[in-house]
Formats: structure tokens, C-alpha cells, sequence
């Protein structure tokens, strides 16, 4: 497992030692993330110079309205703002920097707007990636560190959209479907609790994506489930019963299914305030997270798998991998 954060940092930016520093931004639905690094392309280590999160929504009503909302899209903005800065303060290369927006900005009507507006803060070209080229990001982020032969599922629950890719060091299959904890969320309009009712019809649209996503990639038989984003992680944590959040022992720790199922019929019989009270919830994530358990549940009893490894390297990993080892100078 990666050590995140200890070890010191030449941050010398490519030089002779063959370390290169870069950062990549991950724009998703629910959250944005930042990460810069000092990596080594010979070895594969990262050593984090700057990991962070901030929950924005972007993905506020698009599935309703088409539109990415404006506050939502000053929210999310702002916290490009900061991240800009710290990217600037480690000297990180235009060239070693990549942005990437994924579910929310690849559905919204006015992404131009989103597009322009990274453009002016960053000085780069955000690129709206497609759910396949997540799912291989995603793919790369998680299965990295990962030793050993056989093949993995790698499952990337996010908050518009849940990536699912088959490899065994290289992907042989991935399906990108539109289930996510906020899109299931504002899409049942979810009482607090969940109705049966509700809970019924939030089940019967995962499992219909879980037909679609089997179209394309095999869903059963693979060696290894692992898990990504915040939906897993929370669960992980939870799992561990963790007083408070913690990274390094959530990062490649294993949670059965029984033990998946139980804390997601947890969380969906639960008041906003009950969820709230758990150590670990991010307050971001406190309504959608029983969405996004009851998803990573469902894979599971659709997968057959008696466990899931749950990674912290995950799509934010693989494209910071990915501006490593383009050429210098490459756009």
C-alpha cells in the first residue's frame, strides 16, 4: 500500500532523476478533486504533494433540467480557483497538468460555459472525457498498485454515472451507465427515509443498468472486485468503524457483501440526521450515499463476489499517470 504524503519530495519537475511533478483535476457530479504529485515512471510510486476534495454538486438537477445550474456551476469554479493556486505555489508545468469533468459536464446543455470558464482560471483546456475513457482512467488509478495475475472488475461509483471495467493489466471491456448516488437520488426524489416504495424502484433502475453494463463487460467470474469513489469508501469506512476518516486504512481494505448489504439497508433506513451522526460521513455526502451503497450492493449480488477491495487510487491516479507519461510538451 502507498504511504500518502510521508515520504519527502524532491519536486524537481522531470529532472535528472527521471521524478516528474504534474496534477490532475477530476471534475465529477457530486465532488472535485485535486491531486499533485512527484512521480516516478520508472518505479510507479506517487508521493502526494496535495490531495484534496470538495464537495460542489455540479451535477445539481441536470438530470432534470439538461442544464448545469449556476450556483452549481460557481461552486464548482470557485474551487478551481483554489486549486489553481496551489497548483501554481508547486510549480507544476501547463504541460503537467490535466483536468478532466466526467458525467454532469458530458450531459449539460451549457457545458461550454463550464469549458470557458476552467479555460480562464486554469490557462488549460479541460477535456470532457467520455464514460470509456473514465472507466480505462479509472481502470489504470486502481489496478496500479495492485500485485498479483487474474483479472479485476473495477467498479467507479460516482455521482452521475457508474464505470465498470474488465482487465487483467490491460482492459478487455468497460460500459459506462447513467446510475449514480445523485442522479438515483434527485431521480427517486428520496424521502428521509426512503418509502419501500421508493427503495423498490431505486433497486429495479440499478439492476437495469446492471443489464446494460452486462451487455459489455462480463460482470461475473473476475478474480477480484475493487471498488472506487466515495459511495465505496464510506462504506469502507463504516465497515471498519473508523472514528474518523481515514485513508491509508480504508486503501485496500476488503469489506464482504454480507457486510455491504447490512450497512446499506443501514443507510437507506436511516433519517438524514442519523447518517449525519456516522464519524466518517462527509456532510456532502449524507443525502446520496444511500443511493450510491445501494448500488455497490447490488453489483456485488450481481457480480457473485464474496468481497470487494476498496482502492483510493482510482480515476484522479490514472490521469495524473497519464500526463506522467505523455512527452514533454505535449498538449
Amino acid at each position: 500500500m502507498r504511504e500518502r504524503g510521508r515520504h519527502g519530495v524532491r519536486g524537481d519537475g522531470g529532472g535528472g532523476d527521471g521524478r516528474v511533478k504534474a496534477a490532475a483535476i477530476d471534475c465529477g457530479t457530486n465532488s472535485i478533486r485535486l491531486l499533485i504529485a512527484d512521480a516516478d515512471p520508472a518505479t510507479g510510486e506517487l508521493k502526494d504533494l496535495d490531495r484534496r476534495m470538495e464537495i460542489v454538486r455540479l451535477g445539481q438537477g441536470v438530470d432534470r433540467t439538461g442544464r448545469l445550474a449556476p450556483e452549481a456551476l460557481e461552486r464548482t469554479l470557485e474551487a478551481c480557483r483554489r486549486y489553481a493556486a496551489a497548483i501554481e505555489g508547486h510549480g507544476v508545468e501547463a504541460g503537467r497538468i490535466r483536468f478532466a469533468a466526467t458525467s454532469a459536464t458530458r450531459d449539460a446543455q451549457n457545458r461550454a460555459d463550464f469549458v470557458d470558464g476552467v479555460r480562464g482560471i486554469l490557462g488549460i483546456e479541460p477535456e470532457v472525457i467520455t464514460g470509456m475513457e473514465e472507466a480505462a482512467l479509472s481502470y489504470t488509478g486502481a489496478t496500479r498498485e495492485l500485485t498479483g495475475s487474474g483479472t479485476a472488475l473495477v467498479v467507479d461509483i460516482g455521482g452521475g454515472s457508474t464505470e465498470f471495467v474488465l482487465g487483467n493489466r490491460e482492459v478487455t471491456a468497460a460500459r459506462s451507465v447513467n446510475i449514480g448516488c445523485v442522479r438515483l437520488t434527485e431521480r427517486h426524489a428520496l424521502s428521509d427515509p426512503p418509502t419501500a416504495a421508493q427503495i423498490a424502484a431505486l433497486t429495479a433502475d440499478i439492476d437495469a443498468a446492471l443489464d446494460e453494463a452486462q451487455e459489455a463487460v462480463p460482470l461475473t467470474g473476475a478474480d477480484t472486485l475493487v471498488g472506487l469513489a466515495g459511495s465505496v469508501t464510506t462504506v469502507a469506512a463504516i465497515a471498519l468503524e473508523l472514528p474518523a476518516y481515514d485513508p491509508a486504512a480504508i486503501h485496500h481494505s476488503r469489506v464482504p457483501a454480507a457486510t455491504v448489504g447490512a450497512i446499506s439497508d443501514r443507510l437507506l433506513a436511516s433519517t438524514h440526521a442519523e447518517r449525519a451522526a456516522i464519524p466518517v460521513m462527509h456532510p456532502g455526502r449524507t443525502d446520496v450515499i444511500g443511493a450510491g451503497a445501494l448500488i455497490l450492493s447490488r453489483i456485488m449480488a450481481r457480480s457473485g463476489a464474496a468481497e470487494v477491495v476498496v482502492s483510493e487510487s482510482d480515476i484522479l491516479d490514472g490521469l495524473l499517470w497519464s500526463t506522467v507519461e505523455r512527452r514533454p510538451g505535449r498538449a
